[in-house]
């Protein structure tokens, strides 16, 4: 059996009044009404990590303070955001290790630890994203594959079950999402060949409800996008939280790169569902629509990237269901979320893989020379970084990745469970045995032409176009926030805290916080103050108006 630790310390036996307030289904449905509190991952169902808090306002964010710092006891960065309910903040600690703070002051109220399997083997690092929360029960995915929910109020364990194997490259890196009386996660592993999936969990008893393969079986519609047998170590991740429609009833989810990432040779076809979003219905995990960014992806572009839902006037009188998707691959896309069906898709980064999106959103590729450099490089135009939409601007924001480009060498490679499965090695762009300067370690044995740099770049999604575009000394790695006083918070990886004017770009205000920030920002709102909270490095750090 797998060596696990699981504590539950309650290191404060009262809690605020309310602490104990369940989080209904009804709630989850109208978190925007309760700006107060952050009760999902994106803040809502609609994932446009906006806030309808105004008390920070383009004429006071200077006065913005540390009200409070919460340092992990980790050497792992924080990559979650919080949920706020009610005032109390629920945390994972990197990296699975779940935290209860009092939201206006930081004191822990309970913790409990999680140490995972030295089984995992996630390939690009040791992350948690966080937590979801139904009634009085929070849930955790971790990295050794397990799904375990705990009592919110003092931080017992009420059951655990197991969601797959690390042993064979899966892990579990994002935060559940609760819809109705379920709990949906999805994989990591991509990597490793692993056949990606999406379940979904009894909230009450942690059985399984249903399984819904990210690459179709033998017999299924999509299973003939994959040849020789390559379904089997396909890879197809689902590596971050999805979205929710409560009018249509779907959930949509994105779905990584295909394996091996870098032979598509050994793959031929499609590769369905890989790089695409899928619209499932929540009770039965049953397709209902797809849409591929990114056919026989040799980039590994993946397509986790969360899905924003807007409602947008048409100018008839009538409401646009929309998804609005800044995608690895370079291309911004407003699709219909009812039907899948393409709107409209435009770069938002240099791109050179594709001259462009024909009628249908396919892309029309055009595969660089041997020893030429593909722009997005392996890192994306974006990344998994929470972007935002803003009704107040109705601009989309987007954290970017500017001109970075790689090169590699497709390889027949025998994939082996449990070990790395990428099918290409890094070529020098000058030929075998040239000195290349500039070039700097990226993602798994890879490397990456660092000739750019990041940007926060607002997407008017009427038309595709930029409003604004702000430039990084180095790159993006932070979500974005947006709020009802046309604020926008982000971060990057020098450490720096910004906030810009959400309508210009200006920037308002930058603190430095000592360590890379990777999360994204969120706020909410405790005793008639406003306060915004980011992580750096191993600390949370809380911020609000001083008074």
């Amino acid at each position: 059996m797998t060596r696990q630790t699981l504590i539950a310390l309650m290191l404060v036996s009262l809690l605020p009044t309310g602490a104990a307030a369940q989080v209904t289904f009804e709630r989850l449905l109208n978190a925007d009404e309760e700006p107060e509190n952050w009760l999902t991952y994106s803040g809502s169902y609609s994932s446009n990590r906006h806030t309808k808090l105004d008390q920070i306002t383009p004429d006071n964010v200077e006065d913005l303070e540390l009200s409070w710092v919460f340092q992990a006891g980790s050497l792992e960065a924080f990559q979650a955001t919080p949920l706020v309910v009610d005032g109390i903040m629920y945390l994972t600690e990197p990296v699975n290790n779940v935290v209860a703070l009092d939201a206006k002051r930081g004191s822990v109220f309970w913790k409990f630890e999680y140490t995972p399997s030295s089984d995992a083997r996630p390939c690009c690092g040791a992350v948690n994203r966080g937590l979801a929360i139904l009634d009085d029960t929070l849930f955790l995915a971790t990295l050794d594959g397990n799904l375990i929910a705990l009592d919110a109020v003092g931080g017992k364990p009420l059951w655990q079950t197991t969601v797959a194997d690390p042993t064979e490259g899966y892990a579990l890196t994002l935060a559940p999402l609760v819809i109705k009386d379920k709990v949906m996660v999805g994989v990591a592993g991509g990597e490793y060949g692993i056949r990606g999936y999406i379940d979904a969990y009894d909230a009450k008893t942690g059985e399984l409800a249903w399984r819904f393969y990210t690459i179709p079986g033998p017999g299924e519609p999509g299973h003939e996008t994959w040849e020789n047998d390559a379904w089997k170590t396909g890879g197809a991740p689902a590596w971050l939280t999805g979205s929710y429609d409560p009018d249509l009833d779907l959930t949509y989810w994105g779905i990584g790169n295909p394996g091996p990432d870098l032979n598509p040779a050994q793959r031929p076809g499609d590769n369905l569902y890989s790089d695409s979003v899928v619209a499932l219905d929540p009770d039965t995990g049953e397709l209902e629509w797809y849409f591929q960014f990114t056919p026989n992806d040799p980039y590994d572009y993946d397509s986790v990237q969360i899905p924003v839902l807007i409602d947008f006037p048409d100018g008839n009188g009538n409401t646009q269901k929309l998804m609005l998707w800044g995608n690895r691959n370079g291309f911004f896309y407003v699709l219909d979320r009812e039907s899948g069906q393409f709107l409209s898709g435009t770069s938002f980064v240099p791109v050179n893989w594709a001259s462009g999106l024909d009628d249908f959103g396919r892309p029309v590729q055009t595969p660089q020379p041997p020893g030429a450099t593909t722009f997005p490089g392996i890192q994306g135009g974006t990344n998994w970084y929470s972007p935002s939409y803003s009704p107040e601007t109705g601009l989309f924001y987007v954290s970017a990745w500017e001109a970075y480009g790689s090169n590699f060498e497709p390889q027949d490679q025998t994939h082996v469970p449990g070990r790395v499965f990428l099918g290409g090695r890094p070529a020098n762009p000058f030929g075998a045995g040239a000195n290349v300067p500039g070039l700097r370690r990226g993602h798994i044995n890879n490397w990456t032409d660092a000739a750019g740099g990041g940007a926060v770049i607002a997407i008017d999604p009427r038309t595709g176009q930029q409003r604004w575009r702000v430039p990084m000394t180095d790159v993006t790695s932070s979500g974005i926030l947006t709020s009802a006083s046309n604020l926008l918070f982000t971060g990057n990886r020098e450490g720096h805290f910004h906030v810009m004017h959400a309508e210009t770009g200006e920037l308002l205000l930058r603190k430095t916080l000592g360590g890379m920030i990777a999360n994204g920002p969120m706020s909410y709102m405790v005793d008639g103050k406003q306060y915004v909270a980011i992580a750096a490095g191993h600390s949370m750090f809380v911020y609000s108006l001083r008074d």
